[in-house]
């Protein structure tokens, strides 16, 4: 009988399941034994669209030229993550096992890791097909295969870029690997609206994970002060501010990091926020303990009157 339709006999009342993943939790639970020891390990996300492929792929870029051993592992069904550091759309893991009818054994490295920009070493997870599946599945088995493989002991940064807002537990999944959620926000409603959802969805998982806030990064604004005025309001801080300027779009259509770009001013500067976030991250950062706002309450303290 499936559990969700046992009866508790004193009070004719469905019986609720256990959930141990965090308050009201009905999220995939993945192998315990399936943890990530060896690396420091990140997960980025934020609003749809708000660059974190383009955030986490310049962050890989900075931890590389720090010296680092990157891997990146993009959790997005559009495998897209991973553009700008191997000038393709890689095949993803999801891919490479249907061809070997999911016997991982068969596998080698070479076909579902890819080399990148200074070394940065890519995955792209990828995902079911619409509709069908869960992202932490697809996640489970990624981080399944390079364990097999002995990657994660030759790595010292792991950065999941994961796709959208967290919506479901599946695409909640990389918090049980991470030691710090990165989010990243532009200085506008929407991208703070779906911040705010982001901390709840960290908070939860951090009850019965080691996962931890650890800051926003300002991405695609002039300026901060909504965003630090949020911070201020629920405990969060901002670790970066990158700026909304023209010469990272066109990285992206030249599919090439920052750090392969023409040279100027405006770029130097970009690139070292992006060298200094690194370097931040890699010395440590302290937990933040953010109380999220309900949704009214966000929706009224957000914008002008």
């Amino acid at each position: 009988m499936n559990v969700y339709q046992k009866i508790d006999k004193r009070t004719g009342k469905p019986l609720r399941p256990n959930r141990p993943d965090g308050e009201g939790s009905v999220q995939v639970k993945l192998d315990p034994t399936l943890t990530i020891d060896t690396a420091k390990v990140f997960a980025v996300y934020g609003k749809g669209g708000i660059g974190k492929s383009t955030t986490s792929s310049n962050l890989s870029a900075a931890f590389s030229k720090l010296g680092k051993r990157v891997l990146q592992i993009g959790c997005d069904p559009k495998h897209d993550s991973t553009f700008t550091l191997t000038k393709c759309l890689i095949p993803t893991v999801i891919d490479v096992l249907e061809q070997v009818d999911f016997h991982s054994e068969e596998l080698r490295i070479e076909d579902f890791v890819h080399e990148g920009y200074n070394g940065v070493m890519c995955v792209e997870a990828g995902g079911p097909p619409a509709g069908t599946g869960c992202g932490g599945y697809v996640v489970g088995q990624t981080v399944k295969l390079l364990k097999e493989h002995h990657l994660l002991e030759d790595t010292d940064v792991v950065i999941f870029d994961v796709l959208g807002d967290v919506v479901c537990g599946g695409f909640a999944s990389p918090l049980q690997h991470a030691e710090r959620a990165l989010i990243v926000a532009a200085n506008d409603f929407d991208s703070i609206f779906a911040m705010n959802r982001i901390v709840a969805a960290i908070q939860a998982k951090a009850k019965n994970y080691d996962v931890r806030l650890g800051g926003v990064i300002a991405n695609r604004s002039k300026n901060t002060d909504e965003i630090d005025r949020f911070n201020e309001a629920t405990g969060l801080r901002r670790l970066a501010h990158l700026p909304d300027l023209d010469v990272i779009r066109r990285s992206r259509l030249k599919k090439s990091t920052l750090f392969e770009m023409n040279p100027s001013p405006e770029l130097e500067a970009v690139q070292q926020e992006y060298l200094r976030l690194a370097a931040t991250l890699w010395a440590g950062t302290d937990e933040l303990k953010a109380t999220p706002m309900k949704d009214r309450e966000i929706f009224d303290f957000l914008g002008f009157d």
